[in-house]
């Protein structure tokens, strides 16, 4: 293996870990400190840090389905880090990396709560706009999907990505190659 492949691996592994322990700590903190309160004002009328244990998906769709959700989540994990293994590794495709880090920190994170507790611990609202409560695990992949969009929008073009599934990319017998 290269040593810029090793690297970028070595690299996505640290990040992704940070991310994750520090999702893992402010979980832990919203469970210790606010569990049992009435919730704490940041900005009052504007943010709020309020605990709630969420056993369903995003907006406490599907109730208890935890092993759904972690099912989900596996293959989400799965499929990223086989995007992420298979990116070239020239700088262009930096900004892709580090969309696969915070998708796949914010699902591992996630899975760890559904696992661990069979719920997720959520904590963050923005009460301006009744927004339902949320965790750092959830900016995670929300930021990382909404970045993959725009750059896949903006940045890449769908031809860039052949090396994905090279096995239904490659020439045809009796076709030359442009």
């Amino acid at each position: 293996m290269k040593k810029k492949r090793y690297c970028q691996i070595i690299f996505g592994i640290i990040v992704t870990a940070l991310l994750v322990g520090f999702d893992q700590l402010t979980k832990y903190l919203a469970r210790t400190c606010l569990a049992g309160n009435r919730g704490m004002s940041v900005i009052p009328g504007v943010f709020e840090l309020y605990y709630l244990e969420n056993r369903g998906a995003a907006f406490g769709m599907l109730t208890n389905r935890q092993w759904l959700f972690a099912a989900v989540a596996v293959l989400m994990i799965l499929a990223l880090v086989y995007v992420y293994l298979r990116l070239p590794e020239d700088r262009h495709y930096h900004l892709l990396r580090m969309v696969c880090i915070l998708i796949v920190s914010g699902a591992a994170g996630n899975m760890i709560d559904r696992i661990m507790n069979h719920y997720v611990t959520d904590f963050l609202y923005v009460a301006l706009i009744h927004f339902p409560v949320f965790n750092i695990a959830d900016c995670y992949v929300c930021v990382g999907a909404a970045a993959a969009v725009i750059l896949l929008f903006t940045v890449y073009r769908s031809e860039e990505f052949r090396f994905l599934f090279p096995k239904f990319h490659a020439p045809q017998a009796g076709r030359h190659q442009e």
